[in-house]
């Protein structure tokens, strides 16, 4: 079978530590004293290289998923590991520092700092890595450069496109070179045109990196340019394939098959208010991400 951009990896190298691995996780909240289960039981594994998309109804758990496979959250059951380490062994400051290693997140709304400017928008996570100033801003201004943003450096939001913004967000979320690339609905408040190469930009990172990619979509022409997709409903996987070049997945090259462009109309975020990845994790921890975010199952 034909596949698009980057490695065609499932599995793993012989030998290797799969990126993010869930073994019969389960996710369950308290709403005014009623137990309500967002996951039932979700066993996979992501490993280097992936390009994932993640598709269901709102309310199938697809944003509990994302939010437990990014370490914004814990399960309730089952098991967690995240680059070699479990989380359920992790106290708050340590799974903040996880993330900040190993997690990078892109999300539909930016969530830039508003009155920030580019490259100290992308520098951001790198302060809680303890990276010296002239560092910092040396690695932010490459990963602008490679996003095509660097004639913007000291741009701030306000000034820039919805796509720029959305290339400012991922630059900011590949600077401190993560494992795996979490996106919630990229392209959602985007025109097709500037989602297209949104996407574009994100496969090319993926496959000149390495970087795993884990896109949440509810845009059937988005999924169908991943190399595998992931489908949910009511908590739980109901099917993990691969696409399928003769139904829209990406051709050989890198290139998008037929129907393979973005559409219109993004579904919700992952409902974490502005901020995220601004302020150390729960007791100081530092990384993007923060604490957990608690509430409710999302979709």
């Amino acid at each position: 079978m034909s596949r698009g951009p980057g490695p065609a990896v499932r599995g793993g190298p012989a030998g290797g530590v799969p990126a993010i691995e869930a073994v019969d996780v389960s996710r369950t909240y308290q709403l005014d004293g009623v137990s309500v289960p967002a996951l039932r039981g979700v066993t996979l594994t992501v490993s280097a290289g992936d390009y994932v998309a993640l598709i269901g109804p709102s309310g199938s758990g697809k944003s509990t998923l994302m939010h437990l496979l990014g370490g914004l959250d814990r399960p309730t059951a089952g098991r967690l590991v995240i680059d070699g380490r479990a989380v359920g062994g992790l106290s708050a400051p340590e799974l903040a520092r996880l993330r900040n290693q190993t997690i990078g997140f892109v999300f539909q709304a930016f969530h830039l700092l508003p009155r920030t400017s580019a490259v100290e928008n992308v520098a951001l996570p790198l302060v809680y890595r303890g990276v010296g100033a002239r560092e910092r801003r040396e690695r932010a201004v490459a990963m602008l450069e490679r996003v095509g943003l660097g004639h913007r450096l000291e741009h701030r939001p306000n000034q820039l496109s919805g796509g720029e913004q959305q290339r400012v967000a991922i630059a900011r979320a590949l600077v401190t070179d993560p494992t795996v690339l979490l996106a919630d609905e990229p392209t959602g408040n985007l025109d097709s045109t500037t989602g297209a190469a949104v996407l574009e930009l994100l496969e090319r990172l993926n496959a000149e990196s390495g970087v795993a990619l884990v896109m949440v979509t509810h845009d059937a022409e988005v999924a169908a340019r991943a190399r595998r997709r992931i489908a949910m409903r009511d908590g739980v996987i109901v099917a993990d394939s691969d696409a399928d070049p003769a139904t829209g997945g990406p051709g050989p090259g890198g290139g998008p098959g037929p129907g393979g462009g973005p559409g219109p109309g993004g579904g919700p975020g992952l409902g974490v208010g502005p901020g995220l990845g601004v302020g150390p994790g729960p007791g100081g921890g530092p990384g993007l991400g923060g604490g957990p975010v608690e509430g409710g199952g999302g979709s």
